[in-house]
């Protein structure tokens, strides 16, 4: 099952089931949940979204825009988690390299907070590059959709924007490399887990456009990340607590070659298995 945050031509807000090539909203009339995050934060999400659905209301998807599918949730993101990833970061920097390889190989991985709400972009809206930097990428992750409980509810697409020359010119500035105004994608949707494929067979795509012309393309699979999933999380709940939730990136094992950057107009596309396709054009500040 697939949830997502969605608004009419009339500006009306919703959430809804996607069905194919459907959306079919849900009732929150009754009362017993308000939002996206209450369905998540339930018992039982898939059986919660059921209970909302009226099966003879559906709205074609293209008459509808997409919203990011966040709340109040914090966005926090892994790092170093895929063999390309750490060579890419090694590439940035030959002071911070040997920082990157220990963290490849400790039991401790890289956390880092990577956006709040209102730095969220959706699908098909604007990612940015930052106007001081002249190195950027895009890193497409599977992103855990986790509860309060730090349970791991649902999956979505994120995509960690990254300026690797300021991190590359020092580790310390990693925060102002990734976090920012329109930093992160997430979306289209939500799969609950009951609609995901397992993870050995679970894939990664890549795609950048310039100018309508294939600028880029790649691809990875779950089955190359160094950590599970649930090691991850267990991490990110130590002395750390999520009362609205949390979507966690879990790292990117597609990386363009050092001599790519994204330019303004470029357009990132982002697809993975059992979820669906992030489109967002590329925008700088």
């Amino acid at each position: 099952m697939k949830l997502a945050k969605y608004m009419l031509p009339t500006g009306q807000t919703g959430v809804g089931r996607i069905e194919q090539d459907d959306l079919l909203p849900l009732d929150f009339s009754k009362g017993q949940y308000r939002s996206l995050f209450e369905i998540l934060e339930s018992d039982n999400p898939h059986e919660s979204a059921e209970f909302l659905t009226h099966e003879d209301q559906r709205i074609p998807l293209n008459h509808v825009t997409l919203l990011p599918p966040i709340d109040n949730q914090e966005v926090w993101a892994a790092g170093v988690t895929y063999k390309r990833s750490r060579t890419a970061r090694m590439e940035e920097s030959e002071t911070a390299a040997s920082c990157y390889d220990r963290v490849y190989v400790s039991p401790r991985p890289e956390l880092f907070f990577k956006a709040s709400p209102h730095r969220v972009s959706g699908y098909g809206q604007p990612l940015r590059i930052r106007k001081d930097s002249e190195w950027n990428v895009p890193e497409p992750e599977m992103t855990l959709v986790l509860n309060s409980r730090l349970q791991l509810v649902g999956f979505t697409i994120g995509n960690d924007m990254s300026s690797r020359d300021i991190e590359g010119d020092n580790p310390l500035y990693l925060p102002q490399a990734k976090v920012y105004d329109q930093c992160c994608g997430l979306g289209p949707w939500i799969t609950l887990p009951v609609g995901m494929p397992p993870r050995e067979t679970t894939n990664i795509y890549l795609v950048i456009r310039r100018g309508g012309q294939e600028e880029f393309r790649g691809q990875t699979s779950i089955d190359q990340m160094a950590r599970t999933y649930e090691n991850i999380i267990g991490w990110l709940g130590r002395d750390n607590s999520f009362p609205s939730g949390a979507f966690l990136l879990t790292g990117t094992g597609v990386v363009p070659d050092s001599s790519f950057t994204l330019q303004a107009n470029d357009e990132v596309e982002i697809s993975i298995d059992g979820i669906g396709t992030l489109v967002n054009p590329i925008v700088q500040g």
